[in-house]
């Protein structure tokens, strides 16, 4: 099977422009295709999984990634699902986040000469002037088609900045520039981008003639991708300071049965021939479609001894076991007790597993908080020193473990 026919098995392709050329293009590995990421977090999220994912696929099919990190376009902020508009990053924030997005990325993409790229378009968007914008860019765009767009639709009634507003043209200039400076001759990008990159499609064909080479693509389901990163407690990170790599491997695990199956199918590098196998799966076995996913992008994002080492910890705690020598620890320092002890809720904060003390008293008063697997009787419990000392295993609700020692 071609790359880009796999690319369509596994659910990957939403809406392209000129199928015919595109499919061309990949299939011969002639794509020099670029993905943006707006470095809004020092750490990507596995709403990128997706993205990443296919940038390998194509590499491996002989296709040359352009990774290009928004520098310029992070001190904007794309309106393109958000309710808000987005806060100002300083400049060295900005420059910190990109320079943790391609350590990351490095597991990913392989990186060098005549094979992937990465470039910052603050790089040539921090020294546009402004008037030449207008008269250069500004002209190849009309207002009423803008305004039709559902990535400014869906914000005109909270207010759209004049500031957002010009996201649009700046994503399109992106792939203008990159287009004359790197031959970048296709985009991709989720589907709440469509708008954005048909912006530079047209750009790129009215400046430079017809008959120039742009593409645009589109990624199925990218922008669930991105609701697929957050969890009622924020974000599950790349980053294993973030998200220890049994956080990472149980989020997978946990996935609903409905969409398992999808998710190894647009998510690992397993072959459709197996996964199409699967389809007929159900109950115990649905499980262990789970714990597939799991630890397959546990081991694409973190390494192979990791994802041993979560599963071990994962099948030990599930069977009733007390091996946690894997499972996520927080260290509690002297000068965090009080009377030789630590209040339930200031621990369950010190250890991440709630945002404010409001969360921990709901999920304590609810019972969803076992020490040592006895469950917490009231809010005022304290965990002695003595306790901590030997190390106590915390869970929260039916699946999360976690476990707090003395420093």
């Amino acid at each position: 099977m071609k790359i880009y026919d796999e690319l369509v098995a596994r659910g990957l392709i939403a809406q392209v422009t000129d199928e015919a050329e595109i499919r061309d293009l990949i299939n011969e590995g002639k794509a020099t295709f670029y993905i943006g990421f707006d470095p809004t977090a020092d750490s990507l999220h596995v709403g990128h999984f997706m993205a990443l994912c296919l940038m390998k696929r194509l590499q491996m099919a002989g296709n040359k990634p352009v990774v290009l990190v928004g520098g310029g376009t992070g001190y904007i902020g794309d309106p393109s699902g958000r309710s808000d508009m987005r806060s100002m990053m300083t400049p060295e924030v900005i420059q910190h986040n990109c320079d943790c997005f391609k350590q990351q990325m490095e597991r990913f993409i392989e990186f060098g000469d005549d094979k992937a790229i990465m470039v910052n378009n603050a790089d040539w968007l921090l020294k546009l002037n402004y008037v030449d914008v207008l008269r250069d860019v500004g002209a190849c765009f009309s207002v009423n088609n803008m305004l039709r767009a559902e990535c400014y639709k869906q914000r005109m009634k909270e207010g759209l900045s004049f500031l957002e507003f010009n996201y649009m043209i700046m994503q399109s200039y992106d792939f203008y520039h990159l287009f004359q400076h790197y031959g970048c001759n296709m985009q991709f990008g989720g589907d709440d981008q469509w708008s954005n990159m048909l912006g530079g499609t047209e750009l790129i064909r009215k400046k430079l003639g017809k008959d120039a080479y742009a593409m645009t693509i589109t990624l199925l389901l990218n922008s669930e991708g991105k609701k697929m990163g957050k969890t009622a407690n924020g974000a599950v990170w790349l980053d294993p300071k973030k998200t220890s790599p049994f956080d990472f491997y149980q989020y997978w695990r946990n996935v609903g049965d409905a969409d398992v199956l999808k998710c190894i199918r647009m998510l690992t590098f397993l072959p459709l021939e197996k996964i199409d196998e699967m389809e007929s799966w159900e109950g115990a076995q649905l499980n262990e479609a789970k714990e597939i996913l799991a630890y397959e992008l546990t081991t694409l994002v973190h390494g192979e001894e990791e994802a041993k080492k979560a599963q071990q910890a994962a099948h030990a705690l599930f069977a009733g076991g007390n091996n946690d020598e894997n499972m996520p620890t927080t260290e509690i320092a002297e000068e965090q007790l009080q009377d030789d002890g630590i209040n339930i809720l200031n621990l369950l904060l010190a250890c991440g597993l709630v945002t404010s003390k409001n969360e921990g008293r709901r999920l304590v008063t609810q019972g969803g908080v076992l020490i040592n697997d006895e469950k917490v009787a009231a809010i005022d419990v304290v965990i002695t020193k003595a306790q901590l000392t030997e190390g106590v295993k915390i869970k929260k609700g039916k699946k999360k473990f976690h476990k707090a020692v003395m420093k």
